[in-house]
């Protein structure tokens, strides 16, 4: 069912035309059969021509809303002629009616142009009687003029400023509701990035301890050294779940109130490396586990930690920290995947403030090597994670081979190119916590 403040169908328009000229005219001759004229004809002139002068008026009525000007232009002589011969309340009315319908339903130009002529033509109908007439009684010639043209011109003004606002107010409207829902979705695929980034950064770096493990205890005959990758394999699958467990409950309970997880900081580093040295004692140097022993005996790749940020440095802010971490996560993931053997230096600095801003610089730099496939299987998502987190706090970020002169005494040993990984990201003085 249809609302009452909804726009009426355009067959119940024209319906209404068709009744308002029918009612005229059928008024207007039945007011002329019982004589009811507003005075005599002028001498000398007959009564006839009222006649065609209403049916011109009703005609007019027709285009009242398809064409409220042309309509006008009809009317106006035909009241003209309705006038000398006598008049008709029914003309008149019609006419007043057609003066609306112009200002009301035409240009834009013609709504500020009817009124303007109204008032012109009011002002001379006052004056120009009274400076012939010179009686008192000529002033209601005026009077009679305004309540036939002014009065419904800027009624339709009044009623059409009425409605330009609220069609401005409802395309406002709209157009806000269409903001808020683009915006909506924004957020919505924001969201959807951040937790994808973050189950990927959660799950990734175990499952790759897993496969690396599994390679390894699958390709070794040593009892212990099996068991010791088992041993691995059970821990990460445990840490993963929970990981996994906990996410999902976050997603479950948003609007719980329950202790939020701490996030990682760069004080976890070393355990993160302890665990990246673990899984490569387990695969050895080819990354087949053949010759893998004890953890820390031939590993094939090494970790080190490289801290070189100032002692006294202000604590950096939770979201750069998190960041940070998850970067050094996932290139250490990678280097388990990809590298060469050799060592694997993860490097942290930090700028000296500038205009209000220091930066936290993360390298990254794993031996290249020719391997014909990875260590273990990926989404292939890890870089675009790193290079959307570093977007998002406005750092830079750039991931990939370096030339062999220029790293000549880097992890890989002389003359041997890296893959390195290094974002800057920008720290805002005092805002530590």
């Amino acid at each position: 069912m249809p609302s009452a403040s909804a726009p009426r169908p355009d067959h119940a328009r024209h319906r209404d035309d068709y009744l308002i000229a029918v009612a005229g005219l059928l008024g207007g001759l039945t007011l002329l059969a019982l004589g009811l004229t507003n005075g005599d004809p002028l001498p000398g002139l007959p009564r006839w021509p009222a006649v065609p002068a209403l049916v011109a008026l009703s005609g007019a009525e027709l285009l009242r809303r398809t064409h409220p000007q042309t309509a006008l232009l009809i009317g106006t002589p035909a009241l003209v002629v309705d006038t000398l011969t006598g008049g008709l309340i029914a003309s008149i009315v019609m006419f007043t009616d057609l003066v609306y319908s112009a200002v009301l339903y035409g240009s834009p130009a013609a709504a500020r142009r009817i009124p303007r002529i109204t008032e012109l033509l009011t002002v001379l109908a006052t004056i120009v009687p009274l400076a012939v007439i010179q009686r008192p009684e000529a002033l209601l010639i005026g009077v009679v003029i305004a309540f036939v043209t002014v009065a419904p011109a800027w009624t339709a003004v009044l009623i059409r400023n009425h409605r330009d606002t609220a069609e401005t107010a409802e395309l406002r409207a709209e157009q806000t509701a269409l903001l808020a829902e683009m915006d909506r979705r924004e957020a919505v695929i924001a969201e959807r990035a951040r937790m994808a980034r973050e189950l990927h950064d959660l799950v990734a770096n175990h499952l790759s301890a897993i496969a690396i493990h599994s390679t390894a205890a699958l390709s070794i005959d040593e009892p212990a050294a099996g068991r010791e990758a088992l041993t691995v394999i059970r821990e990460n699958s445990v840490q993963g779940l929970a990981e996994m467990r906990r996410m999902i409950g976050l997603l479950r309970d948003a609007g719980a109130e329950s202790a939020p997880a701490a996030a990682p900081t760069l004080d976890g580093l070393d355990a993160l490396l302890r665990q990246a040295r673990t899984a490569a004692a387990a695969v050895g140097p080819d990354g087949t586990g053949e010759h893998a022993g004890p953890a820390g005996e031939d590993p094939g790749l090494e970790f080190r930690l490289r801290d070189e940020r100032p002692p006294q440095a202000p604590p950096l802010p939770a979201p750069v920290e998190l960041a940070a971490y998850r970067i050094v996560q996932e290139a250490v993931t990678n280097a388990l995947k990809h590298a060469a053997p050799g060592e694997v230096v993860v490097e942290l600095s930090r700028t000296a403030p500038a205009g209000g801003r220091s930066a936290l610089r993360v390298e990254v730099v794993s031996p290249l090597g020719g391997r014909p496939g990875p260590r273990a299987p990926g989404s292939g998502a890890g870089l675009i994670g790193m290079r959307e987190r570093v977007a998002l706090l406005g750092g830079e970020f750039e991931a990939g081979p370096s030339p062999a002169e220029a790293d000549a005494d880097g992890p890989g040993g002389a003359g041997r190119k890296v893959w390195r990984v290094r974002a800057v990201l920008p720290v805002e003085e005092g805002s530590g916590s």
